[in-house]
């Protein structure tokens, strides 16, 4: 007996239409509105700010050397330059450690390994910063103090001046471990979610014209989820410009610009987390506030430098 096929339900035309139109205002609205909330926040921190930024200039405030609320001097850059090179360190060490991962939990590790290890890399990113940042105080800094500090400072040091000074385990390169380890998870979970979405049929033409597993992820898979790995790694360093209490509890917190890898230093998110519940007048609180906004700039400014990198490797689209 044949069976009759029930017809299909479709939506009328102008249900259709007005459900396109529903969906389309409302995410028009959710863009706009998060556009509109970073503009605010610019504007926010730019009208606060002006007291400092009229008192010492917007050139005399970001190289300003001297942060003394004494003598009501304010200068931003010992904590720029400390915020670029914590940020900097932390992307050296994170990066290829991170894509590594990322390529043998997507092409090698077998699903009972890659499942596990992926959730406990994962974890990493659930825990609070100050645990982080005490674990550093209490197990890295000790460590780092005696192994690979005293090894770069015994070998490195007299050859070049980055490696110089005593190791003290607190400082600009701890700090910078710290931030690799906190960034880690975000590094890894969108490269693989991206190498993971490279069609298997790039791979499974490779093979076919004899290519080793090697060749496969170097020609295949990676040229292809490149856009998103740098995505994953703009993603990163946002994260680690605006770190505040892990990075605050290793690395020193001296109003210095850092001449060698472990000198003390202070990145812009410490200075305001240390300071802003000291601030009596209203100079210090405008200096404060025009840091935040500094850093604001800087993360906008890398963000774009960062999308024109990806432009200019994949295109406009992402993609190939």
């Amino acid at each position: 007996m044949t069976s009759i096929a029930r017809p299909t339900r479709n939506l009328a035309p102008g249900r259709t239409r007005y459900a396109d139109r529903l969906f389309r205002g409302v995410s028009r609205f959710g863009a706009i509105t998060v556009l509109v909330i970073l503009i605010g926040l610019g504007v926010m921190l730019t009208l606060t700010s002006l007291p400092a930024l009229r008192e010492f200039g917007i050139a005399g405030f970001v190289t300003g050397t001297t942060w003394d609320p004494v003598a009501s001097i304010y200068g931003a850059l010992p904590y720029i330059v400390g915020t670029l090179l914590s940020s900097a360190i932390a992307l050296v060490i994170a990066t290829p450690v991170a894509i590594l991962t990322a390529i043998y939990l997507s092409e090698l590790a077998p699903s009972r390994v890659a499942i596990p290890l992926t959730f406990l890399i994962e974890l990493i990113a659930a825990i609070p910063s100050v645990v982080i940042g005490l674990w550093g105080v209490f197990v890295l800094t000790p460590f780092l103090k005696v192994t690979i500090e005293a090894f770069m400072v015994d070998t490195l040091g007299s050859t070049f001046p980055i490696f110089e000074g005593p190791p003290l385990g607190i400082g600009l390169f701890a700090a910078g471990v710290i931030l690799a380890i906190m960034i880690l998870p975000t590094i890894v979970s969108v490269s693989r979610e991206v190498i993971t979405s490279v069609p298997t049929a790039q791979r499974e033409a490779m093979y076919a014209l004899g290519a080793t597993r090697w060749e496969v992820v170097t020609k295949a898979v990676l040229p292809t989820a490149r856009s998103g790995i740098v995505g994953a790694i703009i993603l990163g360093l946002g994260r680690a410009l605006g770190e505040t209490m892990a990075v605050t509890m290793v690395i020193g917190n001296a109003s210095d610009i850092p001449t060698s890898l472990f000198d003390q230093s202070q990145t812009i998110a410490s200075k305001i987390a240390t300071t802003f519940n000291e601030a009596t007048s209203e100079l210090q609180v405008s200096s404060l506030i025009a840091l935040g906004l500094v850093l604001l700039v800087i993360t906008i400014a890398l963000n774009i430098i960062a999308r024109l990198m990806v432009w200019r490797v994949a295109g406009p689209a992402g993609g190939e």
